[in-house]
């Protein structure tokens, strides 16, 4: 097998273990591809070449996300991960945790951590990773990173998500969700939602962006009402996706390009939270980005009464 065929094998876990320790798309990508680079340019080769490449990705995005944390600190507004829309590692013997790992309540409960302690996270209890390769990959000796671990795992656990929903059940709730919001249908809506459900969007300061986030059943179920239902008449259309493992949908104008994605949180039966990402530059990934702020000035001219 050629270099580039053995890394092409491991091109979808190298991708993975990125994107859990950055929560980016675009630089998990830039991550692999340095990766690339790093291996192609090595004159010998390694003795196992998944354990040379695991721990050269999780060795750049450790990096990376050093830089990335001082940006995340100026963000405007909420930050969420990038949107993902599917997983290209698939391990059948870890399935439930690489599906929990990837969802937006994970990832920002990861944020909490060093990076340090979200690399030895990931690759322990994400992928099962032994500490002897965990060790080389962060450049710690293997007593150092059992209590990166122990760490890691506590501040984790305060907020764990639990998705303990079945798959056809959260697929049925998120169906009768987006009826009830393409219906503007209140009593529907606040149905499904749980009494302290929140919205949140991400605009990053680059799009039109709730304020503050909305809490309460009533209150996000008469906001969704009022607004989402009109931008039918802006030709919007919801493009039903799951969005990092969980029911959501993309929004896309008119002309088909990416508006926002919506990832809801279920859990007992209910929506325990909305998170929309509108920032466009976290967008690129999935297609052509629309206009956002067009479609606001669009959207108010619609609601404006004619005089």
């Amino acid at each position: 097998m050629s270099k580039v065929e053995e890394f092409e094998e491991l091109r979808p876990l190298l991708f993975s273990i990125a994107y859990r320790i950055l929560g980016s798309v675009g630089e998990a990508e830039d991550a692999v591809q340095e990766t690339w680079l790093r291996f192609d340019g090595s004159a010998t080769l390694p003795t196992s070449t998944k354990a040379f490449l695991s721990a050269a990705v999780t060795r750049i995005s450790i990096d990376v996300l050093r830089s990335a944390r001082v940006r995340r600190e100026q963000y405007v507004g909420p930050w969420f991960p990038e949107p993902l829309l599917s997983d290209p590692y698939e391990d059948p013997a870890r399935a439930a945790e690489l599906a929990d790992s990837v969802s937006t309540a994970a990832l920002l409960l990861l944020e909490r951590l060093s990076p340090l302690e979200r690399a030895v996270f990931v690759l322990r209890e994400v992928f099962g990773f032994g500490f002897d390769e965990i060790a080389a990959a962060v450049g710690r000796s293997e007593a150092a990173c059992r209590q990166l671990l122990v760490r890691a795992r506590r501040h984790m656990q305060t907020g764990r998500p639990r998705f303990e929903a079945a798959r056809a059940e959260r697929e049925e709730l998120a169906a009768r969700f987006f009826d009830a919001l393409c219906d503007g249908d209140v009593g529907g809506l606040q149905e499904l939602l749980a009494a302290d459900v929140s919205m949140v969007g991400d605009g990053g300061g680059k799009a039109p962006q709730l304020a503050r986030a909305i809490v309460g059943a009533r209150n996000v179920a008469r906001l969704l009402a009022a607004v989402y239902p009109g931008l039918s008449r802006l030709g919007i259309a919801i493009e039903r996706q799951e969005i990092n493992g969980q029911p959501g949908a993309l929004f896309r104008d008119r002309d088909g390009k990416v508006l926002q994605t919506l990832a809801l949180d279920v859990l007992d039966g209910r929506i325990q939270a909305l998170r929309s990402v509108i920032n466009p530059d976290k967008l690129g990934h999935l297609g052509p980005v629309a206009d956002a702020w067009a479609l606001h000035r669009e959207a108010r001219r619609v609601r404006r009464p004619a005089h």
